[in-house]
């Protein structure tokens, strides 16, 4: 499988890329938990049907020290036992937040009030913003079919 385009090595994709990129960091650089980060990524990635971000993100995730179990388990988050309070209300803030079209009204104010409990206001801005860059990157690699599976955990920097 071949992407439609060159994207990573396009002088214009590779200027929106650095833009993207610039906003993760500042997610990245914030007070919301790295697990938390992974899992909210490794999610909408799922939901979205990218592979490549999929396997980006489970690699990390796993180098990054995540059991296989709960890699395994985040599609079915639910009804795992694995994850706790917090990681469970980010991952339905994700998930809504992912699926806006099948979500009328978006993220629901109970599933906001539970991640409420669990995140302070800079913590929530980061889920917000890193649910938006998440889903920026996906429609990137999955409109331009970017093949999946060769990914080395840190290969971006």
């Amino acid at each position: 499988m071949e992407s439609r385009v060159n994207y990573f090595g396009n002088p214009l994709g590779a200027k929106v890329l650095k833009h993207i990129n610039s906003a993760n960091k500042a997610v990245t650089d914030s007070t919301l938990p790295i697990v938390v980060q992974e899992l909210v990524k490794l999610r909408a990635s799922q939901i979205n049907g990218c592979g490549f971000c999929t396997d980006m993100h489970s690699k990390d995730a796993a180098h990054a020290g995540e059991t296989q179990q709960r890699l395994n388990l985040v599609a079915a988050w639910r009804e795992a036992k694995v994850f706790t309070d917090a990681e469970r209300a980010a991952l339905e803030v994700a998930e809504q937040g992912t699926r806006i079209a099948d979500a009328a009204g978006g993220v629901t104010d109970e599933a906001w009030a539970n991640a409420a409990k669990h995140f302070d206001e800079e913590q929530l801005t980061a889920l917000i913003s890193l649910i938006a860059v998440i889903n920026a990157y996906n429609r990137v690699n999955v409109i331009n079919q970017q093949p999946a599976g060769d990914y080395q955990p840190g290969q971006f920097g």
